[in-house]
């Protein structure tokens, strides 16, 4: 799943692909390296961002769901002219954008919130039959960096708990399992060493009965691993891409279906390594 973010403020790409134009030239390239899917989003859910609260039971979304709509749609459509069979999936929690996305032909919806942020999401997604990814979120961005961390233990019961919440939320609203793929949430409400702990029992989450997507790619708990090596320092973004594809590897090794990632090329050439591995 290659990840293209419209938004000025990515903390992957600040902001590379914001323009329309570019943002659809690049997920051409993504398909062109290998990319499966497309994963599209126009509101970065980074650690501090004022996220969530589409129900007004928090702080209001910084994105409006027109503002979204209007980041994202033309991408949509323009990458789906230019290659109509692509395979393309909206990042968003908001049911407005969720609904506007499918009917320009997006087949799945990828909700950071699994379903409660929003709760016209499970209708609306089950009444498209689309694909859904439900992710599992600790908190919202806002109360991250705060959070106290969990042992590892509590913090797999957690996520445990939390994608069975959503997938019987999803399942009571008239979705198919089968439609269904859970996503463990790393970097979204696990701070430092909880996302290797996570990642290290992650196949213990397949007793859910659903295949599993890993997003790793360039996330900060990779750049504190890599402190060492920059006078223990968090390494900056764009350092971090051998370290992912290492965190990819060892998602997939731990059960992992899917894997979100920002860089094609060298992903495609690990999962066929890592899935040579598995037999």
């Amino acid at each position: 799943m290659g990840v293209v973010n419209i938004t000025p403020d990515s903390f992957s790409d600040g902001g590379r692909y914001f323009d329309p134009e570019a943002a659809i030239a690049h997920a051409i390239h993504l398909i062109d390296e290998g990319a499966d899917l497309l994963d599209l989003g126009a509101e970065s859910t980074r650690p501090g961002s004022r996220a969530g609260g589409a129900d007004g039971t928090a702080t209001a979304p910084l994105v409006s769901p027109g503002e979204e709509q209007a980041r994202l749609l033309p991408v949509l459509e323009g990458i789906l002219k230019q290659r109509p069979d692509a395979i393309v999936s909206v990042d968003t929690y908001k049911a407005q954008t969720a609904r506007a996305a499918l009917a320009a032909g997006a087949e799945i919806v990828n909700d950071v919130s699994g379903l409660f942020w929003d709760s016209g999401m499970a209708s609306v997604c089950a009444n498209a039959a689309c694909g859904v990814v439900l992710m599992h979120t600790r908190g919202r961005p806002e109360d991250w960096r705060t959070q106290a961390q969990l042992p590892p233990d509590e913090l797999v019961a957690t996520v445990r708990t939390g994608l069975q919440a959503s997938l019987g939320k999803a399942v009571d609203a008239g979705i198919s399992p089968d439609a269904i793929v859970l996503d463990p949430g790393y970097g979204f409400g696990k701070r430092g060493e909880e996302n290797f702990a996570l990642l290290s029992r992650q196949a213990e989450l397949l007793s859910l009965g659903r295949p599993l997507l890993a997003g790793v790619s360039r996330k900060s708990f990779l750049g504190r691993a890599l402190s060492p090596l920059y006078g223990n320092k968090i390494a900056p973004v764009e350092a971090r891409e051998t370290a992912s594809v290492a965190a990819l590897v060892a998602a997939i090794l731990h059960g992992a279906s899917v894997v979100r990632v920002h860089s094609i090329r060298a992903a495609v050439e690990a999962a066929l390594v890592a899935d040579q591995v598995q037999g």
